[in-house]
């Protein structure tokens, strides 16, 4: 069996499906099956049984799966280390990044980094900041980009720093707010938590929420058509000049902010990749003093 064959193991796996899988590596059903029936042949043991639910795993396929996530990461550890030796910048750079930086941010970091570095290829991993602060801890991901201020023991790189905003269609008071209808978002819970915070240090009753939605992109076209207000990330709202804004502030006068954090393991940057990668992260994205 070679790498590929893990792959179609630890695929399948994941997918619980034939066809799906095929889609995903790129070969035809017929193929993979085939495929599937050889690598039976060859190691003696029935590895998936397929049903009217789809592929369930056999307790040998289950056992295979398993080793196959671990070889691939074996083979992966490999070609990283030899482009090391090679001090070539090359190879697989595994990011974790929060949804709003995968939007806002990512793709002109990656098209100005691949300009300069054409050989290296990009994993990226997408979900709300917490997820990603634990695929950085436990180095499923070299670096990650995550919103908000969570603990963190690496290295940890503060790109900007961005107000929270009140955002509404028409012009709005403050005090009228709590009879106001409101857009939310389901988001962090560092995020969730300063806005709650702002909330309860003027209002003694509960935001009057009228639509949860599951993005902050929808809650802005929400916004947009007049719903409602919303408070969402000044960022959110440079491409909308019409929205109005209200800089959220504490009883003090003090802006309340998010900030984004670059966070990685030290011993991250022996790869040279991950090196190149952190460079231009703090050459090229960070703001001009």
């Amino acid at each position: 069996m070679n790498e590929r064959d893990w792959l179609i193991i630890h695929t399948l796996f994941q997918e619980k499906n034939i066809t799906n899988t095929g889609k995903v590596l790129y070969i035809s059903q017929p193929t993979l099956t085939k495929r599937l029936q050889q690598m039976e042949t060859e190691l003696g043991v029935k590895i998936v049984n397929r049903g009217v639910k789809g592929v369930q795993f056999t307790t040998e396929g289950e056992y295979l799966a398993k080793r196959a996530e671990e070889l691939l990461e074996t083979f992966r550890g490999i070609r990283e280390e030899i482009d090391n030796f090679n001090h070539y910048i090359a190879g697989t750079l595994r990011l974790g990044v929060s949804n709003f930086i995968s939007k806002y941010k990512l793709p002109e970091w990656l098209i100005a980094f691949g300009e300069t570095y054409p050989d290296v290829d990009f994993h990226i991993e997408t979900g709300y900041s917490k997820q990603i602060n634990h695929l950085a801890y436990h180095q499923d991901v070299h670096i990650g980009f995550i919103r908000g201020d969570y603990n963190w023991p690496g290295e940890k790189v503060l790109l900007f720093e961005e107000a929270l905003c009140i955002a509404s269609l028409h012009p709005i008071r403050l005090e009228e707010l709590p009879n106001m209808p409101r857009i939310d978002y389901q988001t962090d819970s560092l995020y969730k938590h300063l806005t709650d915070n702002w909330w309860a240090e003027r209002y003694s009753q509960a935001p009057l929420t009228r639509v949860t939605v599951d993005r902050g992109d929808t809650c802005k076209e929400m916004v947009l058509s007049g719903l409602g207000y919303a408070i969402l990330p000044s960022l959110f709202l440079e491409d909308v000049p019409q929205v109005h804004q209200v800089p959220l502030q504490t009883k003090e006068g003090l802006p309340v902010t998010q900030k984004t954090w670059m966070i990685y393991h030290k011993s991250a940057e022996e790869l040279h990749v991950v090196k190149a990668f952190v460079d231009y992260i703090k050459e090229s994205a960070l703001p001009t003093p």
